[in-house]
């Protein structure tokens, strides 16, 4: 199979089956957050069997397919605001050498996103306990809870490559 053919059907079943959890996170109250964040999990494959084009793509097509099949649209919103981009943030952000600097723009980037959601859509994405909480406690735990996802999407990278990406590899051979 010719790369290019290969790279847009690694992004186009990717995107697949994000917007297919993406769905499922719409009809499962309980498990949304958890949900949209193993969604992303789609674009950071796509990122390392593809590119970073592969990983925009997943974002988008998810983004837009998932606007118009998902019922729940805060679900896209949290998707589309932060993590169906985050696989090529963190791709790109840890290309650089220096440890601090990746972290600051992760952070950043976590920030910036953060504050969009909290600010204009806070009601539709955040539950009613949350929203008593007040920015002065969110914003930190906030972080933690980023920091504890980056870390465990590291790991979880580091185990897809080990388990599934060698394999697909050595078929593809």
């Amino acid at each position: 199979m010719r790369r290019t053919t290969r790279n847009i059907t690694i992004s186009a079943v990717m995107t697949a089956f994000a917007v297919a959890l993406l769905y499922l996170a719409s009809i499962l109250p309980a498990e949304r957050m958890g949900i949209v964040a193993v969604s992303s999990l789609f674009g950071i494959a796509a990122v390392i069997e593809a590119g970073i084009p592969a990983g925009v793509f997943v974002f988008l097509g998810g983004s837009l397919i998932g606007w118009l099949l998902v019922p729940y649209k805060p679900v896209i919103l949290l998707y589309a605001l932060f993590l169906g981009y985050y696989p090529v943030v963190k791709s790109l952000a840890e290309k650089l050498k220096n440890k601090v600097l990746q972290w600051a723009v992760k952070l950043a980037v976590f920030n910036l996103a953060f504050t969009a959601l909290w600010f204009l859509f806070s009601a539709l994405v955040f539950g009613p306990a949350i929203l008593k909480l007040g920015t002065g406690l969110v914003y930190p735990v906030g972080n933690l809870v980023f920091i504890l996802y980056d870390i465990g999407l590291t790991r979880l990278i580091g185990v897809y490559i080990v388990r599934i990406s060698k394999n697909l590899r050595k078929n593809k051979e």
